[in-house]
Parts: C-alpha cells; structure tokens; sequence
C-alpha cells in the first residue's frame, strides 16, 4: 500500500505536464448533481404499459426501457439514477464481487408474466461516445407469452466526487494519466474516501430468464477507425437462459502524438 501512496503522490506532483490525451477519461461529476429513483412491486392481471428513459449529456448515458402486454405479471422493480456516483452504491458480483461499487444508474428486475397476449419490450443502455462515454451499448428485445426474469442493469462514467488523498475531482484525470499501467495505484485512486470503488467506464446487464416466445440481446462497441465489437443472440422457442455482458474500460487516458510532434505547428 505504501507503494501505491507513493506512485499517487508522484502523479499528483506531476499533473499539469499531461500531453495530447485521447478522449473518454472518466467524466467529473456535476457540483449541482442530480438523481432519480423509483422502485414499486405489482401483482395484478390486465394491461400493461411500462416504460422509463434517463437522457443525460453530462454523464454520457442514454437509457430506455418499456414493455407493453395484457396478461398476469407480478414485477419487483428498482431503478435508480445519480450524477454523483458516490451517492449510488450497490453490491453487483460482477463488479466488484461482494463490495459494494459506485454507480451512476442501476436497475434490478424481477418478474414474472403469462398471458395469451404477448408482453413486448426491451431495454437499451447506451454509453454516448459523442458526450464521452465509451461508445459501447447494450440492448435486450423480447416478444412473449411467458417469462421469468431476474435482471441487474448497471452503468457508471463518471469520477468518484469525492476522492481519497484529498484530490479534486477535476485534476484526477490527470493524475490517472500519470498512474498509467499501475493497476493497484488506479484502482486506489478510483476508490473515494470512503473506501467505495467507483468502476468507470463500465455498462453491463446480468440476466437470467425462463421463457416461451422470442427472447435476444444485441452489443456493440465502436470507436471509428479503432474498434467494432458485435455481439447478437437470438432466441425463439422454450429456452432458459443466464447471460451476463459488459464493457469496460480503463479510466485513464492515453497520450496520443500529434503528427508534427517536435516541430513548430
């Protein structure tokens, strides 16, 4: 640990001397931040009509979600959605295994449907590479008649906003600049100071279903002239399923020479 105070120490002397960096550090947290949160529990029979969206530039993240039918659900549902990662913290295997990791939007689902009338809907969850965010999305399409379903949507861009050693948030992507292939001294400067771990970039959905009809997730992630990840499943029939997708990506920003480096231009 001592080791990794050092490095951090050093960064922090050396901020300021930071090159051309490519874009997609993590994104500083609003002052004036912002939240949402919703959960509720139904059990009923009739028509449904279901639907939530979080647009938000400032922390690059597009998110919808909406499912329409007319049949018996019960639905055990939280979403939730915070500017100010530290102030959205939830316990995700994935993530960080059993500790609990800063978020900027989670939503847990848990449901069951029947019905002669299909139930449809989806889900997208949208990192916008053209307001920093990675460019990577996640989107989940279903047309059913029955369905069980345990899901965990997650999503995080942004710093801690409030940082262990006393940094401000501003500075930090510098500092991780300067960290660069130390795992242990990033890690420790994504941690805040009250030692919650904050994972930006990262978008992922974990998911297990039972169900009869058509059921399929799209993801993708581009970055133009670098990078093109696909990945498509489809499914219609009787199917059980468990499916986990993520995209991450390391905060700290990478310096990229300019062409006529070394002359006056």
């Amino acid at each position: 640990m001592k080791g990794v105070v050092g490095i951090v120490a050093i960064a922090i002397a050396l901020i300021g001397l930071c090159g051309t960096v490519m874009a997609n550090p993590p994104i500083v947290p609003p002052v004036q931040y912002e939240q949402f949160c919703e959960a509720h529990k139904v059990s009923g029979s009739g028509i449904i009509d279901v639907s939530t969206s979080v647009i938000d530039k400032k922390i690059a993240l597009e998110y919808f979600d909406t499912m329409a039918g007319d049949g018996d659900i019960e639905l055990d549902q939280e979403t939730a959605y915070s500017q100010n990662a530290d102030k959205l913290k939830r316990n995700i295997s994935s993530v960080n295994g059993s500790n609990s990791a800063a978020l900027n939007l989670y939503q847990s689902k848990k449901m069951t449907y029947a019905g002669d009338t299909p139930l449809v809907g989806g889900k997208l969850l949208n990192s916008k590479a053209f307001y920093g965010g990675i460019g990577a999305n996640i989107q989940e399409m279903f047309s059913v008649n029955e369905m069980e379903q345990d899901q965990t949507a997650f999503f995080v861009s942004t710093t801690p906003n409030q940082p262990a050693y006393n940094i401000r948030p501003e500075d930090l992507p510098g500092i991780l600049k300067k960290a660069g292939r130390n795992v242990d001294a990033v890690e420790a400067l994504m941690t805040d100071k009250n030692g919650i771990y904050n994972p930006a970039h990262l978008i992922g959905l974990e998911t297990k279903n039972s169900f009869n009809g058509t059921w399929g997730t799209d993801a993708t992630w581009h970055k133009i002239f670098y990078k093109d990840v696909k990945a498509h499943e489809m499914f219609t029939g009787v199917f059980e399923a468990e499916k986990l997708i993520k995209f991450h990506e390391n905060p700290v920003p990478e310096r990229i020479p300019v062409p006529c480096e070394g002359i006056d231009c």
